[in-house]
């Protein structure tokens, strides 16, 4: 079971990246999301609409305190993973992450506190140079699912997207 801790939300400057992570945990492979920073009911109302639309399991809630929260995460057997682009190279490690079924993904947002590097198991980047979280996230999950997760199937949708090389189609389930 893989989930993500997304650090330090801003509703004034974050809204759109943060809500993108939500849904990239989603559909990449991650059961839940949680983010600290700025309570922001809208957000989670727009990542509740999509996995209520297009189907789940998937979670998203607010935690008060990230270091309290990843302290009991591993007292939980989570193996916590911090993807910043100051750590080790994702190719190198990830075989040894694959062995863990339990894993808390975090994702910066401001300037992460160094507590959270040191609590981490492993610092991993997806390459050495600045990026965003975005794509450290969805390059990590891709990595540890082995491009499976592309082929997920999720439970209870109202809809789904038919694949077409132009348009767009969203087919209603009936159920």
């Amino acid at each position: 079971m893989i989930e993500v801790l997304r650090l330090n939300h801003r509703i004034k400057r974050d809204p759109r990246i943060s809500t993108h992570l939500a849904l990239v945990s989603r559909a990449f492979g991650a059961l839940k999301i949680y983010y600290s920073g700025d309570k922001d009911s809208e957000m989670e109302n727009i990542v509740n609409k999509v996995t209520d639309e297009f189907g789940g399991p998937f979670e998203i809630e607010h935690i008060k305190d990230e270091i309290k929260f990843i302290k009991e995460k591993k007292k939980e057997r989570f193996f916590v993973i911090h993807l910043t682009c100051y750590g080790l190279e994702i190719k190198k490690e990830i075989g040894k992450i694959k062995k863990f079924d339990n894993i808390l993904v975090i994702v910066g947002g401001s300037k992460v506190q160094g507590e959270i590097y040191n609590l981490s198991d492993f610092n991993i980047s997806v390459t050495n140079q600045p990026h965003s979280e975005l794509a450290a996230l969805t390059i990590f999950l891709d990595k540890y699912f082995d491009s499976k997760e592309l082929d997920k199937k999720f439970i209870n949708a109202k809809s789904i997207i038919i694949p077409k090389e132009r348009g767009k189609l969203v087919k209603k389930v009936t159920q």
